[in-house]
Formats: C-alpha cells, sequence, structure tokens
C-alpha cells in the first residue's frame, strides 16, 4: 500500500494499530488522577512483534506529524473538551485549553518531525520511548488520557528511509461520537417542529431502524461484501454518518449500504470505503495482519456493491471519513 504525505509518497511497511494514552503520559492540565506525568510512552510488549516494527534494544527512530491530523483530532475531541465525561483535575480550564491549542496548532507547518528514544534503562517486559522534541510535547499537551489512542504507520521513502507517521485519534469507550454530541442531536428533533412521526423516523434511523432500515433493505437485500441475507445478521450502515447528514440525509436509503457487523464497523469508522467503480479503499491505519484475517484486500471488486444514487455519499466518505 502507498501514501502520499506533505507532497511525499511513502510505501506502507506495517502498522501498529492502536498505542492508548494513559493518564501518567499526559501533561498535568489534562490528567484525571495526580502527578505531574512521566512523559514517557508505553508502546508494548517486548517481543518479537514490537522489535520488528520499531527496532532492537536501545533503538532511535524518525517520526512525525501532520498538521491537519491534529486539527482533526481537536475536532474530535471538542466535545469532550467542551462538556468532558471524565472527572479531569482542571475540568473547568479545558474549554480555554481547547482555544489555545487550536491556535498553536493552527500555526505548526505541515510536517513537525522528531525523534523518539527507547528508555532501555528502564527494566521489565514493557519497552517505553521518550523524546525530548515539540513534537511529542505536543502529543503530551493535547492527549486527553483513556480516549485518546495513537496509531503508528511504518514507512519507507523512495530513497529507503524508514520513518515513522504517528497519528492521534478520539475513542469514546467504543463509540465514534461524543455522548453529548448524541443527546444534543436527539434533544433538537424533540424540539424541532417537524411531525411527531417524522420525529420518530429521525431518531430510528440514527440507530438503523423504523422506516430507513426497511427501504434500505428493499434496496441492498444482503451484505455486497459477504452475500450474507439473514436480516438479523445486517446492519443498516449509514454513509455520510447521521450526525453530518440534513433530515432528507439522515432518512434518505441512497446514504446506507446493509452490512454485516465486522464490515459495519470498519466502514463506520473509516478503515474500509470504496471507489465509485465498486474497488476496496483501505486505510494504512490497520495493519495488513489484520485485513488478511479479515479476508479483504485493497482494490478489490465489490460486484455486487449497490452504487446508484450514492456515489456523492461515498465522495463525502472518502474525503471526510477514510483514515487516510
Amino acid at each position: 500500500m502507498d501514501i502520499v504525505l506533505d507532497h511525499q509518497h511513502f510505501k506502507v511497511v506495517d502498522t501498529k494499530e492502536k498505542i492508548t494514552i494513559a493518564d501518567s503520559f499526559v501533561v498535568r492540565q489534562n490528567k484525571i488522577g495526580g502527578g505531574n506525568g512521566e512523559a514517557k510512552l508505553y508502546i508494548g510488549q517486548d517481543n518479537a512483534e514490537t522489535r520488528s516494527f520499531f527496532g532492537n534494544n536501545g533503538f532511535s527512530i524518525p517520526c512525525f506529524l501532520i498538521k491537519n491530523d491534529l486539527q482533526k483530532y481537536l475536532e474530535e475531541t471538542k466535545a469532550e473538551y467542551l462538556k468532558p465525561e471524565q472527572p479531569y483535575v482542571n475540568k473547568e480550564d479545558l474549554p480555554n485549553l481547547w482555544l489555545a491549542r487550536k491556535a498553536k496548532i493552527d500555526a505548526l507547518p505541515e510536517k513537525i518531525e522528531f525523534e523518539v528514544i527507547e528508555q532501555s534503562q528502564i527494566a521489565g517486559s514493557r519497552v517505553y520511548v521518550k523524546s525530548n522534541d515539540q513534537a511529542y510535547k505536543i502529543i503530551r499537551e493535547l492527549s486527553l488520557p483513556n480516549i485518546t489512542f495513537i496509531s503508528v504507520i511504518k514507512l519507507i521513502d523512495d530513497y529507503g528511509r524508514l520513518s515513522y507517521y504517528f497519528r492521534l485519534f478520539a475513542d469514546y469507550f467504543g463509540e465514534v461520537e461524543h455522548p453529548y454530541v448524541i443527546e444534543k442531536e436527539e434533544e433538537e428533533i424533540i424540539e424541532s417542529n417537524v411531525p411527531l412521526e417524522e420525529k420518530k423516523q429521525l431518531i430510528r434511523a440514527r440507530i438503523g431502524q423504523g422506516e430507513y432500515r426497511m427501504k434500505l433493505l428493499a434496496e441492498c437485500p444482503y451484505c455486497p461484501i459477504t452475500l450474507i441475507s439473514d436480516d438479523r445478521l445486517l446492519i443498516a450502515s449509514h454513509i455520510k454518518p447521521w450526525a453530518s447528514s440534513d433530515d432528507f440525509e439522515k432518512t434518505d436509503p441512497k446514504n446506507g449500504f446493509m452490512l454485516t457487523p465486522t464490515f459495519d464497523r470498519l466502514f463506520d469508522r473509516g478503515f474500509l470505503s470504496f471507489t465509485n467503480d465498486k474497488k476496496t479503499i483501505l486505510s494504512p491505519f490497520l495493519s495488513n495482519m489484520t485485513y488478511s484475517k479479515l479476508g479483504i484486500s485493497d482494490n478489490k471488486i465489490i460486484p455486487h456493491l449497490p452504487l446508484d444514487g450514492r456515489e456523492a455519499y461515498l465522495e463525502y466518505h472518502r474525503n471526510k471519513i477514510l483514515k487516510k
């Protein structure tokens, strides 16, 4: 798989899919518990898989962040900064911190390079890294504990040089959207002037139920990837997310696919999308091993994918949802 970042071409070697950010790692202003943060990042157990990805004992590796990714992460976590779900020590300061951090990130160059060094002096079976560079400090400053994870892509450029692409993501304990955002959207529907039955349909459509699901099943009676047709095993997935859709798009059956749960999750989380000629697009933020276990590959034609009327929705998904 190849990707282009900051106008530079890279080949994807492998992906470390998820490094969860602990409370011990973040700066004091973001903490839930006590202490000032340890500054070292736990990246995995000391085993063959970790060593193959990062390097032998005492490794030092070149890494980078992309400004646009950091801006997206701040948008993903804005609701948590403004309406925190977790008991942060400095809860009341988070809204102002978001504004200050947004201004700071906006002023950065597009690519922010740094180096991380293994903390090999720490005994035990866990591998830690640390850095004194600005980008690493930014990771500690932006990250909110427990809901933030880092994906790392190991890359090789056209000159054979290795580098590691770090990207921050938010995960609200298994959900893409913040609980406050979900609650606010449903309140807006309830308080709107639309007829009661339409309100019910909009709320049901949010979880892929009601008339939206029935119409979508009529158009797509099986998962186009697995060809499973038992509707008890199918999820009515929105292509353009419900939260980003207008009232028509929320219940438009053209704004959806019927997918089995695993592929619904891949599609909803932006690890899988499709071209307008029915080919798969896989995100580099899952590893080749994971995709292999799922039995799916990049650029694979899905002949039964229903495209008619879904092209614009898919374009939105590729541009806004696909993790690339």
